[in-house]
């Protein structure tokens, strides 16, 4: 739909049971489930003195560069200044957010005596955990079937848990491995809920090493240990044996155990397929107990048909849950994400069943950790001080989100968070469709919609108004179609009353009780490839397509505010930690998803969001445009190798006493800065030290490249994707009856590439820096004076401080392996610079001057 949609009012919608306190008293105020405590004032404000410190300091350096030009080197000093001045207006947007971190801290105890009293039934909200599979050949499904049964075993009521398991390439290796996660689940489920085991991710638990002597275990469970891990490993045998089974796939595709094609055979053109495997009526596990559930879903994708990546898996598995379960909350997962903290869910429900801010939180964003402690600058920092503003940013995984939220409702206004809201005008500040200059005109249009029990008491007028009831009825039928979707099940549920499980007592969904075969039709209606055709999925509700971080601006957007959570042991963890070729792709999807939300008209955070603060809107640009950081920050890395190798300085030779004192001071505040930040947000030394340098590789490889990436895509449409594999190989899977001619129209929109050409701008950098050094030291032996060790100093700091933000890189590369470093890249970087050093002499030959300096030779 190309025009502005209009805004939809629900009918007839009731709302969330309002928070009272347990005492029953309306005048009493409950107990808050979670709080946002501030860091300590004097932590916190000498921090802020080093930054203006350093932002003054930094104004008295930009004037000092500005009017000390460097005459015999002015394209060089010209170079510098530029680049010194736009990582100064990066780093600035990126500081101006961080001035009010601030803490979360959550109470189980509360949610449980408020949620869950003795005697009665859990009143905890459903939560629809949605995990994302792509392509079994790069994700093991050990770990995927890890990651479900951490899911699982989660210390959460059974009837409350349903996990969506989406496998967009149709794979029956992770249908398979999944049927035996389903069997191993009815054993491992109840081993956990008895012993209380953490984590529960079994390959994860059974890794660490038990002292049954120092940690004085009973008996019964070193019995029960030793038999699951046995069970455990025997499970381990069978998915081993059906990965290896699936390295051979056969000519006529694979074949199901009652004869059958596997309908996924060709991943690119398949029906949908959804498969209940826990949920069953009857479904128990061994020890007689509730089991959560389990789906197995792939969406249908068709030639010809945009399918929107992860994105739109998302969107897809959004909808089935809404028909089968529609738990109030969603989790999304990546399939190598497993739950540390079986507790997880429950911290999300602190935040989300909150009687305060509840109704205004639209996402709880976990931390995401790995075994070697990666990201906790972003983490621990930058999350931490978008907390203090309107909420954290989403990162794509390890996120519990509000259903209504994703849908586009507005949050609840703060007057209303207790009042019930069972009027059509309360309803109107709780919807989001309308956009631009027609939403208020739609308001007062749309206020005039009755309820559809509203009758008149004239009896003149009764058939008309009757007939004008029926109009506006259709009418807002098929806004809501032209809205959702053309699914009446869906646009149902979402309108049900949220916040509380389907049910019985206390809303609780039945989980014994299988989908009915109407409902798993309607399912498979809502994932087809051509049900978002004419819709606003993707535009305006569900996740956006264009970045994830576009997701969570379009919430905000709508005044919604997201909570940072970060217990003391980490709710998510990953699997295994990811290989440098991983790290790459990854960092060149988040970078090139960047550029498109920094690029686009609808969520660019430079202009859209009217309802965006300052603070949070610098933010998302911060978060949106850091790719384009890594444009200065090479250039100004290879300078340093530039000014040895030819002689030149981007600095003026004569620096006066009050020019070095400046420049120490400046240095001093950064300092000062850094570890005053480090002081109040409880990071470690060496992970901001090892966080500096991945952010030197990523910034000059997959963010360089990123930024052409985004550009070429804005204004061609060509996707440009990295492999993370060595050499080109053919694809996966083979697409049974697909001939050449529509394989190579499914890539004809796409350029793939190796992962190893990421690597030869930093390849490249770090050799010619270590060349201008070995060159400079040896010009300074040869020359043995002071003048010219003098001349070199401030050259060899910069070049070193570049050679040890890249050592760690080049090491690894150049380290012994089981198979051989990317040569090709090491070659590249080493032709490059010298056909560099060349041009550069050929060139400064035509325009040396006749008379050289005493102290600065050229060394080339």
């Amino acid at each position: 739909m190309d025009g502005e949609s209009p805004e939809i009012m629900p009918v007839e919608c009731p709302d969330p049971e309002p928070a009272s306190s347990e005492s029953g008293d309306d005048h009493d105020i409950p107990e808050p489930l979670s709080s946002r405590l501030s860091v300590p004032s004097g932590e916190l404000n000498l921090y802020r003195a080093a930054v203006a410190l350093r932002l003054v300091l930094l104004a008295a350096f930009f004037r000092y560069r500005v009017t000390r030009p460097v005459a015999d080197a002015h394209a060089l000093w010209v170079t510098s200044v530029a680049c010194e001045l736009w990582l100064a207006a990066s780093w600035l947007i990126a500081q101006l957010p961080k001035l009010s971190p601030a803490n979360r801290v959550t109470y189980l105890d509360r949610l449980a005596s408020r949620y869950e009293k003795g005697g009665e039934a859990s009143r905890l909200a459903g939560v629809d955990v949605f995990v994302a599979a792509a392509d079994a050949a790069r994700e093991p499904p050990l770990a995927t079937a890890n990651t479900v049964l951490s899911v699982l075993a989660a210390d959460y009521p059974a009837g409350g848990v349903a996990c969506y398991v989406h496998d967009d390439g149709a794979d029956m290796l992770v249908f398979e491995s999944l049927f035996e996660a389903a069997g191993f689940a009815r054993r491992w489920i109840p081993f956990c809920r008895r012993h209380g085991v953490e984590p529960r991710a079994p390959e994860l638990y059974f890794a660490r090493g038990v002292d049954y002597l120092r940690d004085r275990a009973a008996p019964s469970f070193v019995k029960d240990r030793r038999a699951m891990k046995r069970e455990y490993e025997e499970f381990k045998v069978r998915m081993n044996h059906l990965a290896a089974r699936a390295r051979k796939v056969p000519e006529e595709g694979w074949i199901m155990s009652d004869g059958t094609p596997w309908p996924g055979n060709n991943s690119r053109d398949h029906p949908a397929m959804i498969q209940v495997l826990l949920g069953h009526p009857g479904d128990r596990d061994v020890d007689g107990g509730e089991l959560p559930r389990l789906f197995y879903v792939s969406r249908e994708k068709r030639p010809g048909f945009r399918h929107h990546g992860k994105a739109g898996a998302m969107n897809a598995l959004l909808r089935v849950s809404a028909v089968l379960t529609n738990g109030a909350y969603v989790l999304n997962l990546d399939c190598d994400h497993c739950v540390n903290n079986s507790s997880a869910l429950r911290e999300a429900m602190c935040f989300m069943m909150d009687p305060v801010a509840g109704n205004r939180t639209c996402f709880v964003q976990f931390a995401l950790r790995d075994s070697g402690g990666g990201d906790s600058v972003f983490f621990d920092i930058e999350m931490k001080c978008l907390d203090g503003i309107q909420g954290p940013v989403y990162v794509g995984s390890g996120c519990c989100f509000s259903r209504k939220a994703l849908y586009g409702f507005e949050p609840a206004a703060a007057a209303d968070d207790g009042d019930d809201m069972d009027t059509a005008a309360d309803w109107r500040r709780m919807c989001c469709f309308g956009r631009g200059k027609r939403m208020n005109a739609m308001r007062r249009s749309m206020s005039a919609v009755p309820l559809l029990d509203s009758e008149d008491d004239s009896d003149e007028q009764e058939e008309e108004e009757a007939a004008g009831r029926r109009r506006r009825l259709r009418a807002y039928r098929a806004a809501l179609e032209r809205h959702f979707g053309q699914s009446p099940a869906f646009i149902a549920s979402a309108f049900e009353e949220q916040g509380r499980r389907r049910g019985g007592d206390g809303g609780s969904p039945d989980a014994t009780v299988a989908p009915a075969r109407s409902l798993l039709k309607e399912a498979i209606h809502v994932v087809s490839c051509a049900f978002e055709e004419r819709t606003r999925w993707g535009k305006e509700i569900g996740w956006m397509y264009g970045g994830g971080v576009a997701t969570g601006f379009r919430m905000h957007a709508r005044g919604w505010s997201s909570a940072y959570c970060s217990p003391a042991r980490p709710a998510f963890r990953r699997y295994a930690r990811a290989s440098p070729a991983d790290v790459l792709a990854g960092a060149s999807r988040r970078a090139v998803a960047a550029m498109g939300i920094l690029l686009s008209r609808r969520h660019s955070p430079v202009w859209a969001g009217r309802r965006l603060g300052l603070l949070q809107r610098l933010g998302y640009v911060a978060r949106a445009s850091y790719p384009l950081a890594s444009l200065p920050l090479t250039v100004y890395c290879a300078l340093p190798a530039v000014c040895l190798l030819t002689g030149k300085s981007t600095f003026p030779s004569d620096v006066s006493y009050y020019d070095g004192v400046l420049l120490i001071l400046l240095l001093f505040s950064v300092a000062a800065s850094v570890a005053l930040e480090l002081r109040w947000s409880r990071v470690p030394l060496r992970a901001w030290w090892r966080d500096e340098k991945l952010w030197m590789v990523t910034a000059t490889s997959a963010s360089l490249a990123a930024v052409f990436q985004g550009i070429l895509s804005a204004c061609t449409g060509i996707d440009v994707a990295f492999s993370t594999e060595t050499a080109a190989s053919p694809p996966k899977r083979p697409a049974a009856g697909n001939d050449d001619g529509e394989e190579e129209a499914a890539l004809a929109s796409e350029i793939t590439m190796r992962w190893t050409n990421l690597l030869v701008a930093p390849t490249s950098v770090v050799v010619a820096n270590l060349a201008g050094v070995v060159a400079a030291v040896a010009y300074g032996v040869d020359h043995g004076y002071y003048q010219s060790w003098g001349a070199l100093g401030a050259k060899l700091a910069l070049a070193g401080w570049v050679v040890a933000h890249l050592q760690g890189f080049l090491r690894g590369l150049l380290a012994p392996r089981d198979r051989a470093p990317p040569t090709i890249a090491v070659l590249w970087s080493v032709v490059f610079v010298s056909v560099a050093s060349l041009l550069w002499v050929h060139a400064a030959s035509f325009s040396a001057p006749t008379a050289a300096p005493t102290t600065e030779q050229p060394i080339l």
